[in-house]
C-alpha cells in the first residue's frame, strides 16, 4: 500500500462563501483555517497547498461570548516604544475584517506556506463581495 502525496498544481482549488452573521469568532475561524489548509480533503498533504479559497461576508455581525467585546484587547508593536492596544469593540467599529483575519492567521502554520494559505482568505464587512466570477459555493459550517 502506497501513501498518496499531492503535488503542487495537482489539486483543484474551489471557492467557498461564508456568512459570518451571528457566528462565534473562534468556532468560525477554526473551520475556515481547516479549509484553507486543506484538511477537509482526503488528499491533504502537509507540505503542499491543498486548501481552497474562502470568502467571508458580514464580518461586522460576528459574535463574541461573554464580555469579550469590552475585555478582549488586541496589542501590536509599531516600531516605537510601547505597544498599541485597542478593545475588540473598538476594532469592530474601526475595521471588523481584522478580527476574523487575525483569528484565522493565528491558527495557520507560521511559515511561507501559511502566508500563502492566508492570501486565499477574503473578508468583507458588508454583504457584498467582488468574487462573483469565481462562483463561490455556500460553505456549510458546523455551528450554523
Amino acid at each position: 500500500m502506497k501513501t498518496f502525496m499531492a503535488k503542487p498544481g495537482e489539486v483543484e482549488q474551489r471557492w467557498w462563501l461564508v456568512d459570518a452573521s451571528g457566528k462565534r469568532v473562534g468556532k468560525l475561524a477554526t473551520e475556515i483555517a481547516m479549509v484553507l489548509m486543506g484538511k477537509h480533503r482526503p488528499t491533504y498533504t502537509p507540505h503542499v497547498d491543498t486548501g481552497d479559497h474562502v470568502v467571508v461576508i458580514n464580518a461586522e455581525k460576528i459574535e463574541f461570548g461573554g464580555k469579550k467585546w469590552q475585555q478582549k484587547v488586541y496589542r501590536w508593536y509599531t516600531g516605537y516604544m510601547g505597544l498599541r492596544t485597542e478593545t475588540a469593540e473598538h476594532r469592530r467599529d474601526r475595521k471588523p475584517e481584522l478580527i476574523i483575519e487575525e483569528a484565522v492567521r493565528r491558527m495557520l502554520p507560521k511559515s511561507r506556506l501559511g502566508r500563502v494559505m492566508l492570501d486565499k482568505l477574503k473578508v468583507y464587512a458588508g454583504g457584498e463581495h467582488p468574487h462573483q466570477a469565481q462562483q463561490p459555493q455556500p460553505m456549510k459550517t458546523l455551528n450554523a
